[in-house]
């Protein structure tokens, strides 16, 4: 099957990219001739054949339309046997919603936010896309009742393809390999309970309430990391002014995540959105407890108690609460519950799923009344 994928080029400190870069590895491990059209940046991927997508130096509102309209063309040029993409473009026969919605995600935010331009035409593309596209495919159960909602999606056009993650980079057996250092590179006592955050977008995934609820730990000799990239500053200066800026290490994005999962005794992302979040699977696969948001996709990999928590990502009381609970739990049992909740999250499995998908497609028609 000529499979094309419409995607943003795949960056290491990206949840949505790495997914989109394990599947499409996996796509072509299980003999599809996988062809990807993405803008200027992709580095070479093994089996895949790349179109680069010609995209002008734009404003973001306008970029948003570019490439939607260059997306357009450039599918037309070519016969494919399927077109999927993973951005807000106006030709495919699937559409895999890794963002989510935009409208539940401008929904879910404390204050609002007023719809500019930019905000205005992403909501236009995306009423498109769900209206014309034959089929929706949403990462997460959660994702797909806020699509039959929001976009009266019918049941029948929809699916949920869960994200796969590598069993074997994120591993409990990291530890032994990598704890020790990567403790040390942080300036982390070897014995310090150790928080980890990870996530780009610090706003949305909630770091700010994460920091507050980290400040309230009854133990003062615990650490706190965070993972990924964005505007650090006022996040420092809100954990300085609670009094634990030289408990936190502040990483930036980084590409050797299994070093930091390993490096952890417990994850926690109270994100206000997340359709799913990588960072759930990454962790329970290296054998870490999550403290999820209940906002969150990842929440429905949770079993409250026994591999995380699920708690109000608006309630720092209640994520060092979940936080003090699981401190106290023997991390032996805890890994095992954490790693075998991520076995069957394989990227086998995500292939078979949109193997069921491509089934139903009919030679790519692209354009949809």
């Amino acid at each position: 099957m000529k499979l094309l994928i419409i995607a943003r080029p795949f960056v290491f400190h990206g949840g949505v990219e790495r997914a989109t870069a394990g599947l499409v590895a996996a796509l072509v491990e299980h003999g599809y001739d996988v062809h990807v059209l993405s803008p200027r940046g992709q580095a070479p991927v093994r089996g895949v054949t790349l179109h680069t997508l010609s995209l002008p130096p734009l404003p973001s509102a306008a970029r948003v339309v570019a490439l939607a309209m260059n997306a357009r063309l450039a599918v037309a040029r070519r016969s494919w046997d399927v077109v999927q993409s993973h951005e807000r473009t106006l030709r495919q026969d699937v559409y895999r919603a890794g963002e989510g919605c935009h409208r539940a995600y401008l929904a879910s935010e404390e204050r609002g936010r007023a719809r500019g331009l930019y905000h205005r035409i992403v909501l236009a593309l995306e009423r498109r896309v769900f209206a014309r596209t034959p089929h929706i495919v949403a990462i997460a159960d959660a994702g797909r009742r806020e699509i039959e909602t929001l976009y009266g999606v019918s049941p029948g056009r929809l699916a949920v393809v869960y994200n796969g993650v590598d069993l074997e980079r994120f591993h409990p057996l990291n530890r032994a390999r990598y704890r020790e250092p990567a403790r040390a590179e942080a300036a982390i006592p070897p014995r310090a309970f150790t928080v980890l955050f990870v996530g780009s977008g610090f706003a949305r995934k909630g770091l700010a309430t994460a920091v507050e609820a980290f400040a309230a730990l009854s133990d003062r000799e615990s650490r706190f990391v965070v993972v990924g990239k964005g505007d650090a500053r006022p996040y420092r200066f809100a954990a300085a002014r609670l009094g634990v800026g030289e408990r936190i290490a502040w990483l930036g994005a980084r590409a050797d995540l299994e070093r930091w999962y390993a490096a952890a005794d417990i994850v926690v992302l109270p994100s206000r959105y997340e359709p799913f979040g990588n960072v759930h699977l990454e962790a329970l696969a290296a054998g870490l407890p999550v403290v999820a948001s209940a906002r969150a996709g990842g929440a429905e990999v949770i079993e409250d108690g026994v591999n995380g928590s699920i708690v109000n990502p608006t309630d720092p009381r209640a994520i060092t609460a979940a936080l003090e609970r699981f401190r106290e739990r023997p991390d032996g049992d805890v890994a095992e519950a954490a790693r075998r909740s991520a076995e069957p999250f394989t990227y086998a499995a995500q292939v078979s799923g949109f193997a069921r998908i491509y089934s139903r497609c009919a030679r790519a028609t692209y354009d949809f009344p």
